[in-house]
């Protein structure tokens, strides 16, 4: 196969596949994953987040939540370059530093890949600051309700739901199940694009335990009638973060129970989903929204039954990373990137189906020239005429995007035998990457670059397969080939 793709024959790829989709496997669960993995619990000295955070500066402030009496989140880096997100709370939020370090501790013992997990705190004089995981893509509602490039898909917000509602059934099996003023805002995203809980609302703001400080129409009836927080109240406020899902924008509960009420869906339905959901899918996830939004607390589904109803609506796309669904790349792949990378580079790395065909229809056949020119010296037979006849069909499939017929004619040109196309095969990888089967699009993109090692264009459609099937550094490492390919030939 040649030395350039070796790392990335058949074997290698099947025998590597299976186990990195069985891994994110373990992160279904609600966290029963390795504990090891993560950081344990850490009272930091006030010296050392104030360092962290470069003297809290309003340059690393993350969020802000209240008027009067903000407690402020700053991102931070730690020595050891691990980043972070601080908490300062008001100074008056916790006067008893006990009763706040055992609250921070109790927190801090949990940890699930389904938060984002608390790993320190510092208690010092009047300071009070809690330490966590920094998620790096930021919170549910910038990708909601501010989104730039695309729109959250479909099976992404029910990923989202799903990993909420674990995150809440794990946090009731450690005793935790109180989480005060649940929003799109607590929502955030780790380097890997997968949704996680933020440990901060598990702690109240103060110890007064006034924790609601949404509009009142988003707030649980009963806390507006006795004050309290109850784990009824939480289902309520995931009901409200079903709406959000569903439309796209943060309505009133009591405006969508009236679409509801006289099922008049559509209107609560995200306009720029249309088409991209089925009919099911929709009708269970209004039944769960309506169901956590009753008005009596007792009415209201427990998180264990959600996790059971939001399994089943997992489907098709359960084994597609997170990050792919979400249109970004991991923090370490992110820190990887060539310096520069050409259009057709670019694509590849976004997955940009479309550019991509785009690409490859303007350039054509000019990697052939010399193939061709070959051929034009051997005696043509009637099969040979066979064989570039399914080639020009395949050509006008792909050019009018029909993908089903383009593999077909171009698996016929390749079978026929009578000359070898590196365009072809990756063509034909296109077309598998169009019709959702990576794997053989991995397999022509490595066989067009055995046929013409140097073609940059090969190692680019071999990236664009790798990050379709999740395998991020291999992916990275195919990039940078075809990077380099492609300088070295334009110094030529």
């Amino acid at each position: 196969m040649g030395a350039r793709c070796s790392k990335f024959s058949l074997c290698w790829f099947q025998s590597h596949l299976k186990p990195s989709v069985l891994e994110s496997s373990d992160h279904e669960n609600g966290g029963k994953s390795d504990r090891n993995a993560f950081p344990s619990f850490t009272e930091f000295s006030f010296e050392q987040l104030k360092a962290a955070t470069s003297g809290f500066s309003s340059d690393s402030v993350v969020s802000e939540h209240g008027e009067k009496a903000p407690n402020v989140v700053y991102k931070g880096k730690l020595d050891n370059d691990r980043w972070i997100a601080v908490k300062r709370f008001n100074r008056l939020a916790w006067p008893d530093p006990r009763q706040f370090l055992e609250e921070a501790r109790t927190v801090g013992s949990l940890r699930s890949e389904r938060l984002a997990n608390l790993i320190g705190c510092c208690c010092e004089a009047e300071e009070r600051l809690l330490v966590a995981e920094f998620m790096p893509y930021e919170t549910l509602a910038k990708h909601l309700f501010h989104w730039e490039s695309q729109p959250m898909k479909w099976a992404m917000r029910l990923r989202v739901a799903l990993y909420l509602a674990q995150a809440l059934e794990y946090c009731g099996s450690k005793g935790r199940a109180l989480y005060h003023d649940l929003n799109a805002y607590r929502i955030l995203f780790d380097k890997d694009g997968n949704p996680r809980l933020s440990c901060f609302g598990l702690m109240k703001n103060s110890r007064d335990g006034k924790s609601y400080s949404t509009n009142l129409a988003f707030t649980p009836p009963e806390y507006l009638r006795t004050g309290r927080v109850t784990p009824e109240s939480v289902v309520y406020s995931f009901g409200t973060l079903l709406l959000d899902l569903l439309s796209g924008k943060h309505i009133p509960p009591s405006h969508a129970l009236d679409l509801i009420r006289g099922k008049n869906f559509l209107m609560l339905m995200d306009s720029a989903l249309e088409g991209h959901f089925s009919i099911d899918d929709r009708t269970e996830l209004v039944r769960l929204a309506s169901r956590c939004l009753q008005y009596e607390a007792r009415e209201r589904p427990n998180a264990k039954s959600l996790v059971a109803a939001l399994i089943s609506l997992q489907k098709e796309t359960e084994q597609v990373p997170s990050y792919v669904l979400m249109g970004i790349h991991g923090e370490t792949a992110s820190s990887t990137l060539p310096l520069s990378l050409t259009p057709f580079g670019e694509a590849c790395l976004r997955k940009d189906l479309t550019a991509i065909h785009e690409i490859l229809e303007k350039i054509g056949y000019k990697d052939d020239e010399g193939i061709a020119n070959e051929l034009s010296f051997q005696m043509w037979t009637n099969q040979m005429q066979e064989t570039l006849n399914s080639k020009k069909h395949g050509d006008a499939a792909f050019r009018a995007k029909d993908f089903a017929t383009s593999i077909d004619c171009y698996t016929q040109f390749i079978d026929g035998g009578t000359m070898v196309s590196p365009t072809v095969y990756a063509r034909r990888c296109l077309s598998y990457l169009m019709s959702e089967m990576p794997q053989e699009a991995l397999g022509d993109a490595m066989q067009a670059q055995v046929v013409s090692p140097d073609w940059s264009t090969a190692s680019y459609l071999q990236a664009a397969c790798l990050f379709s099937l999740g395998m991020e550094t291999d992916a990275q490492e195919t990039l940078k080939d075809g990077t380099d390919l492609e300088a070295k030939r334009n110094k030529n």
